[in-house]
């Protein structure tokens, strides 16, 4: 009988272990995470003995870490991540060098060698950035203070194990009495890795769109997929070749397409395989857990994993005062980020590898890396149950609401439930045509129920959330969200994965306006344009008008300045071209109503003008006004 495919055979175990762990860690409260290590432990060299190449298998799931640094990158727009610089620098800097010196201070009280002492304590400085990560998100955490304190601090570990990495061969040669680098080959490598990160940002800047958008031309989903893994795939081995971190590289790639087109359709591409990859690399720490040595030194690994857990939580914690993050939040993000790190496991192999210990000490290093990173999940399921019962919902953290997950099948989708949102929706209501409504805002939800509107929680802008709304059998997306941005990148959405919806979106000036036409949509109303005309109408029937003049005068400005938008609207991007369109445009109405009144005074029986016309020939000499002056402002 034939033997069945190390890979599927392979594909199979971890597979089945974690369908049956997880759901039963999740039932138990335990989270996910225990679920995947238990897993791992299970099948692992210490459990049934099932996979043996635990290393292999590591190195391939650490790029489920990868992936998930580049989803982080996604999220950060450039300017977003300048404006994190101080606390990637400051916060981030003051983590590693304070956990790392205490450490340090430690290992020299114990009597090790410097060299042994100075790379164990930079290499336990380092935290888990797929556990945090992971956990923050989870608990709906990544934008209260300490979940950016936590992102920063974590994505400066990723920038600090290049030199920690770097400093290794130079501490090895110097333990075997050897030569370390020159100070040219200490300049070249400094050289290689400014070089590769700089053509990573070029190349972002200057090559990934335009290959993005191609690609996207072919209309073939799998391609696009495709090209999205290569694309970090790629960004990875460049960044291995030269000896950096491949998180890192993927961070960037991340943040470089953060302002792109194809940022949600990306984001939508990788998720599955980040989630697959993660659990996996879960399972292989699971299963390094190296229990020999545990079992041959149960004292010295106690004492080294008790020992650089309450170190680093001493300094954490006081940093976490020092910055400020509520007493609330400080003992998750102390937790959190005291743990060691997947970055630790590097380190320590490579230090074994340039003989700055012996393999046995980085084996017993990675052990209590490794129990820290299974006790943690644990440790914060008990803070939750002891500890944090009385805050177990931050009052900094937005609550929770079930998303939309059976598929809807009416004829209409509103996105937002807001001022514009409620108002199309009651008038459809009224005449019995069903809708799907979405918003995001669980403030919203409660007052929609209050008043029995049914309204599902989901963010628009999502695909998938989209998809299980009903846009592919749908016939009109109605755009009703206040925030301009979010309002383009449903419509970008809708165009390109739903081109038979007709799309109805409010604006909230003319950019926006420009935007929306920009995608292809056509109805767009400019929400505060009826309305200021029905209060110009107001205002001239207060000045004496009759009603059906005043109707006629307003009417007649909603015509011309219709199509004095679509005149300007070719020449949005022409500043200059623009402004001069609407100039000619406002003073043409201007002229052709002054020639109005004349005629109309002339008819008059008495020759008098009209009450509240007076005035409107000298608006016509002077410039154009704020609005037209600087097109960023509203209307026109």
């Amino acid at each position: 009988m034939e033997h069945a495919p190390t890979w599927l055979t392979y594909g199979f175990l971890y597979l089945t272990a974690a369908v049956l762990a997880v759901p039963i860690a999740k039932a138990l409260g335990l989270g996910a995470i225990i679920g995947y290590l238990a897993a791992g432990i299970a099948i692992g060299p210490w459990g049934l003995g099932l996979v043996s190449n635990v290393q292999d298998i590591l190195h391939f799931a650490e790029f489920g870490v990868v992936l998930m640094l580049f989803l982080v990158g996604l999220e950060l727009q450039p300017s977003r991540l300048w404006a994190l610089r101080r606390p990637i620098f400051g916060t981030g800097s003051a983590q590693v060098l304070g956990c790392a010196a205490v450490l340090f201070a430690l290992g020299a009280l114990a009597g090790l060698p410097w060299r042994v002492a100075l790379v164990g304590a930079l290499g336990l400085a380092l935290s888990s950035t797929a556990i945090a990560l992971k956990t923050l998100a989870e608990r709906n955490l990544m934008r209260t203070q300490s979940g950016q304190a936590g992102f920063s601090i974590l994505l400066f570990q990723d920038v600090a194990a290049i030199p920690i990495l770097t400093l290794l061969p130079v501490l090895g040669a110097a333990a075997a009495g050897g030569a370390g680098h020159t100070p040219g080959e200490l300049v070249l490598e400094v050289l290689k890795i400014i070089g590769v990160i700089a053509a990573i940002i070029l190349g972002g800047r200057l090559l990934l769109r335009p290959v993005l958008r191609w690609i996207a031309k072919s209309n073939t989903p799998e391609i696009f997929t495709a090209a999205a893994l290569l694309l970090v795939v790629g960004i990875a081995y460049l960044m291995v070749l030269v000896g950096l971190s491949m998180a890192l590289g993927a961070f960037l790639a991340g943040v470089l397409l953060a302002d792109s087109e194809y940022r949600r359709e990306l984001e939508a591409d990788i998720e599955p395989f980040k989630g697959l990859l993660l659990g996996l690399f879960f399972i292989a720490v699971g299963m390094s857990i190296d229990f020999g040595v545990i079992l041959r030194s149960p004292g010295v690994m106690a004492t080294v994993l008790v020992g650089f857990l309450a170190a680093k939580a001493i300094v954490i914690y006081a940093l976490a005062r020092f910055v400020g993050i509520p007493y609330q939040e400080r003992p998750v993000f102390t937790l959190l980020l005291a743990q060691g790190g997947e970055f630790a496991f590097v380190v320590f192999q490579a230090a074994a590898g340039a003989r700055v210990f012996p393999a046995e000490t980085a084996s017993l290093l990675i052990g209590a890396v490794a129990l820290s990173m299974l006790i943690s999940p644990l440790l914060l399921v008990l803070l939750d149950r002891v500890l944090l019962r009385r805050h177990a919902q931050l009052k900094t953290a937005t609550p929770q609401a079930e998303e939309i997950s059976e598929p809807q099948e009416a004829p209409i989708i509103i996105a937002g439930f807001g001022r514009y949102g409620q108002i199309v929706s009651r008038v459809l209501l009224a005449q019995g045509i069903p809708t799907t409504v979405l918003d995001h805002s669980v403030d919203m939800l409660e007052v929609a129920r209050t008043f029995g509107y049914r309204v599902f929680y989901g963010d628009a802008t999502r695909l998938d959330l989209l998809r299980i709304a009903g846009a592919e059998h749908a016939r009109i997306l109605v755009i009703a969200v206040d925030d301009a941005e979010q309002s383009v990148q449903i419509a970008r959405l809708a165009r390109a994965h739903f081109p038979h919806l007709q799309v109805v979106a409010r604006a909230r000036d003319i950019t926006h306006w420009n935007k929306l036409r920009d995608l292809g949509v056509t109805l767009v109303q400019r929400e505060l344009f009826e309305s200021s005309l029905q209060s110009a109408h107001t205002v001239l029937e207060l000045m004496g008008l009759p009603p059906a003049q005043a109707t006629a005068i307003t009417q007649r400005f909603r015509t011309h300045n219709i199509a004095l938008a679509d005149r300007m609207y070719p020449h949005h991007k022409d500043r200059a071209k623009f402004i001069a369109v609407a100039r000619e445009g406002r003073n043409q109405l201007a002229e052709q109503m002054a020639k109005e009144r004349q005629e109309s005074a002339a008819l008059s029986a008495a020759g008098a003008e009209y009450p509240g016309y007076g005035g409107a020939d000298d608006a016509a000499q002077g410039d154009a006004p704020a609005s037209i002056q600087n097109p960023d402002k509203n209307g026109l």
